[in-house]
C-alpha cells in the first residue's frame, strides 16, 4: 500500500482550519481521517476546515463530545466521532463505531481520538497528528495511508 509522510506547522486557529479545509475539498466517498492529539490541541478546529472544504458552514460543526457523533451534510455526508470518553477498541466496538464507518462509506468519517481504536479503522486513512509548539503553533503531522492520501499530500505539498 502506498505511504507518505509530510508535517506542516501553522500559526493559529485560521491556519489550521485552513489546512483542514484544503484537505476536505479533496476528499472523496469513503475517506477516514483519524485525529490525534491532547485536548485543546485543534483537533475540532481542523475538522471545521474539512467540513468548509465539504460545503459544510462551520457554525454548523462542533465537538460531539456528548453526543459522540455528529452528522454534517454537504457535498459528502460527515460522520464526525470524538472517542474521548471511551477507553479502547472494545468500547469502540460496543458504541458501534463498526456501524458509522459503514456508513461512512458513502461520505467521510472524522474520528477525534482515533488512536483508540486504530486497529479498527481501514488500512486506507489519513492519520493526522497535532503536536502542541507554543499557545498558537501546532506541528500537525499527516500520514497518508492508500493512493487516495497518497495523491492529496502531495496535491498540498504542490500548493
Amino acid at each position: 500500500m502506498s505511504e507518505r509522510l509530510s508535517s506542516v506547522v501553522t500559526r493559529g486557529p485560521s491556519a489550521t482550519r485552513e489546512l483542514g479545509e484544503r484537505i476536505g475539498e479533496e476528499l472523496g466517498p469513503g475517506s477516514v481521517i483519524a485525529l490525534i492529539g491532547e485536548l485543546g490541541c485543534g483537533k475540532t478546529c481542523f475538522t471545521k476546515g474539512i467540513c468548509a472544504g465539504l460545503a459544510i458552514p462551520k457554525k454548523q460543526v462542533n465537538s460531539p463530545t456528548f453526543a459522540f457523533v455528529n452528522e454534517y451534510h454537504g457535498r459528502l455526508l460527515v460522520l464526525h466521532l470524538d472517542l474521548y470518553r471511551i477507553e479502547d477498541a472494545s468500547t469502540g466496538l460496543d458504541v458501534g463505531i463498526m456501524d458509522y464507518l459503514a456508513r461512512a462509506r458513502n461520505g467521510v468519517a472524522v474520528v477525534e481520538w482515533a488512536e483508540k481504536v486504530l486497529p479498527l479503522l481501514p488500512d486506507e486513512r489519513l492519520v493526522v497528528r497535532f503536536e502542541f509548539l507554543s499557545a498558537r503553533k501546532r506541528r500537525i503531522e499527516l500520514a497518508a495511508s492508500g493512493a487516495r492520501f497518497v495523491r492529496i499530500l502531495r496535491h498540498l505539498e504542490s500548493r
